[in-house]
């Protein structure tokens, strides 16, 4: 190979490999030679125009020396590339990054081929130099886009991804990120669009530093501020495109006399550069991300725009997605809370005190419910139960199932009857709803616990549907769950449910509760009973303080699950408070009824009444007798209101009716129904209960 003194070849001569080195000259990107010892032997025109020194200058330098004044990151790594391939005689390739000290900045690709003779003998290597920054700044690009794939929108919660958002643009091309949304986003609603001369109200959503602390911004998180439609930002989220911003631009500071305090903030820490990229989503904008760069000299090119309009844009669709949810979640949640009992039923047999917390994890808002059920003879029912599934739909299920367990309630069934009923419901339910018009199939089912307790035998009667079973926290201060049958979920049919009866010492406390309460990921469900049973027993001045210590107890910071709880303390009716009389199946006893029974009113102080509930014992003792048959019982009870029920041996049902003109009787419980606010009637094993209430005197 002839070479001239300058390390050139000749006029004629040959390049690396025998090739021409005309044919190299011609090459519009640079090609040098390094020898076995990795010294630059050669040069093409393209590298000498590439650099800033002459071709005698470059003979004898090391990769990453080719010029004084320029940083090569990773020059230590291209030497022992172009070592290894002068060594191995196997071509590779090398990336390096290169930042003049103008600041600018480029990525090269070194194509390294070793040089051989024909025997194989290597002499030394070509590298040929390209300018791949384009195509690093896409790929950095697309990393970006993939990684922000897989943060961005890991919640359905709005502020969480927009600071995902935030976080994500920090950490690859933005100096200090702020996202702003609509207010209606906040609340799940749909923002529209502002009218002329109208102001924008936004929300901040999220913000975000490279540095700790800077640049500080005069808008906390959370911080409600305003735009107005012919500001800058305004135009960018009515016009739906992003825009890139230098400081210094007058047009973006139009608004400055109106906010010089963030005007001012953004100049002192030395934001020099922005871009505005609207968060539109399905056609919807609902808020504006701003990129900006102080501590980057760069400002933000077109690149970055794009990169920028990206990045809002797969945020958007996921804030969007949170902000359905949202709304989805606040739906399910006020009907939920609307289905749910907001007092106590009026009654005397017991105190309660209950909690309902929702679902926060993001499954969304289950179909847990309570109640509180006044039932006839001063007796209570209580009920807690939870439909499977969540959303709105669950919620809807929950309120139909409660109105069936209150009508239920109202016709005096016994628990184990009352779940087959609504077992029933339930089946009925999931037939009509097994398939949406999407074709999936739908899943119903429910569990339930119903326990209906008499404050005057003290008796309290139990059944449940695949509920887990009660606390029982005794006046001596221990406590124990009540073992009840375990009947199937309802949804199952055609397996019986049983019911467990027994007594209740007076100020014991029954406590009912859904599975979201003791079972949560990470915790031990026999572990999560303990608590429960020994928070139940801790002294506490009020039901109320018991619930705080039982939820402040076993409460997960974010449910994955609905929560309800219902705490009952049992009282008694004393002796004072209810009698009865025994009546043989005689037409004489009626007049004996009547004076037993004004007799009782009188010393309770409620002459008022004696009139009034003399007539309706005269028509249900008679009709007892009439229709029913032995044994015959009077009971006159005074709670929350008075009741008196007369019980006789035949289940046969009475029947209200309108008598004919010209009829001689069916006029009793028509007289009864009119005089007294309420009445009906329940069946025991050996016959049946006409019951009668009416409001005490005063009350």
């Amino acid at each position: 190979m002839d070479e001239d003194m300058s390390g050139r070849p000749g006029p004629g001569g040959d390049g690396p490999a025998g090739l021409p080195w005309w044919i190299l000259e011609q090459l519009p990107v640079p090609v040098v030679f390094f020898d076995r010892r990795a010294r630059l032997v050669s040069a093409n025109q393209a590298t000498l125009e590439s650099v800033t020194i002459t071709l005698e200058q470059l003979v004898g330098l090391k990769p990453g020396e080719v010029e004084p004044g320029v940083v090569i990151e990773g020059a230590e790594g291209l030497e022992a590339a172009v070592e290894e391939v002068i060594a191995t005689g196997k071509g590779r390739s090398y990336e390096t990054l290169l930042r003049p000290d103008l600041g600018r900045e480029g990525v090269w690709t070194a194509v390294i081929s070793p040089v051989k003779d024909g025997s194989g003998h290597v002499h030394g290597c070509c590298v040929v130099t390209l300018d791949t920054t384009d195509q690093y700044r896409a790929r950095a690009r697309m990393t970006v886009l993939n990684e922000a794939s897989m943060r961005i929108g890991s919640t359905l919660d709005v502020g969480r991804t927009a600071e995902e958002l935030a976080e994500m643009a920090t950490g690859s091309f933005a100096d200090f990120v702020t996202v702003d949304l609509l207010a209606p986003v906040l609340a799940g609603d749909e923002p529209g669009t502002p009218e002329p001369g109208t102001t924008i109200v936004f929300h901040r959503a999220a913000q975000h530093s490279v540095l700790e602390g800077c640049p500080e911004s005069v808008l906390p998180v959370g911080a409600r501020h305003t735009f107005v439609r012919e500001s800058a930002m305004g135009r960018v989220l009515v016009r739906g495109e992003a825009a890139r911003f230098a400081v210094e631009e007058e047009e973006l500071w139009r608004w400055e006399v109106d906010d010089p305090d963030r005007v001012r903030s953004i100049r002192e820490h030395g934001i020099h550069s922005l871009v505005v990229a609207p968060l539109t989503a399905r056609r919807i904008t609902l808020g504006l991300a701003v990129f900006s760069r102080h501590r980057t000299p760069e400002p933000f090119d077109d690149d970055d725009l794009l990169l920028a309009e990206e990045l809002a844009a797969r945020a958007a669709v996921a804030v969007d997605n949170a902000r359905r949810y949202t709304r989805e979640h606040a739906t399910a949640l006020a009907l939920q809370r609307s289905l749910l009992p907001r007092r106590t039923a009026r009654q005397q047999a017991v105190e309660v005190a209950s909690r309902y917390v929702p679902n926060t994890a993001g499954a969304g808002i289950g179909g847990d419910w309570f109640d509180v059920i006044a039932l006839s003879g001063a007796r209570v029912a209580l009920v807690v139960g939870d439909v499977v599934g969540h959303g709105v739909q669950a919620s809807a299920t929950m309120g139909r199932l409660r109105t069936a367990v209150r009508t239920l309630a109202d016709v005096d069934l016994a628990p184990d009857e009352l779940l087959t009923q609504l077992d029933d419901i339930v089946l009925k339910l999931d037939r009509e709803e097994s398939v949406d018009p999407a074709g999936s199939s739908a899943v119903s089912g429910a569990t339930c616990l119903y326990a209906v307790y008499d404050p005057v035998s003290g008796r309290c009667t139990m059944a449940r549907a695949g509920h887990p079973e009660p606390v029982l926290v005794r006046p001596d201060g221990s406590s124990a769950h009540i073992p009840l049958p375990g009947g199937p979920p309802l949804g199952v049919g055609g397996l019986p449910f049983e019911a467990a009866e027994f007594d209740l010492p007076e100020h014991s406390i029954l406590a009912m509760y859904t599975d979201g309460l003791i079972e949560s990921p990470g915790r031990d469900i026999d572990a999560a009973l303990a608590v429960l049973r020994e928070t139940l027993t801790r002294p506490a001045g009020s039901l109320e303080d018991t619930c705080d210590a039982v939820m402040a107890a076993l409460l997960p910071e974010r449910p994955g699950d609905d929560i309800a709880l219902l705490l009952a303390r049992v009282g008694r009716l004393g002796a004072d408070h209810h009698v009865s009389w025994d009546l043989p199946p005689d037409p004489s006893v009626v007049s004996r009824a009547r004076k037993h029974v004004a007799a009782q009113l009188e010393q309770w102080g409620l002459d008022e009444a004696v009139f009034t509930t003399e007539v309706v014992v005269s028509e249900l003792v008679t009709n007892a007798i009439r229709y029913g048959g032995a044994p015959i019982r009077l009971r006159l009870i005074r709670g929350t209101a008075l009741i008196c029920e007369v019980s006789d041996g035949s289940s046969t049902a009475p029947h209200l009716r309108r008598a004919r003109t010209f009829d001689e009787g069916g006029r009793g419980l028509l007289l009864v129904a009119s005089l007294t606010e309420c009445w009906g009637t329940r069946y025991g094993p050996t016959g049946k209960t006409i019951w009668a209430e009416q409001a005490l005197p005063g009350a």
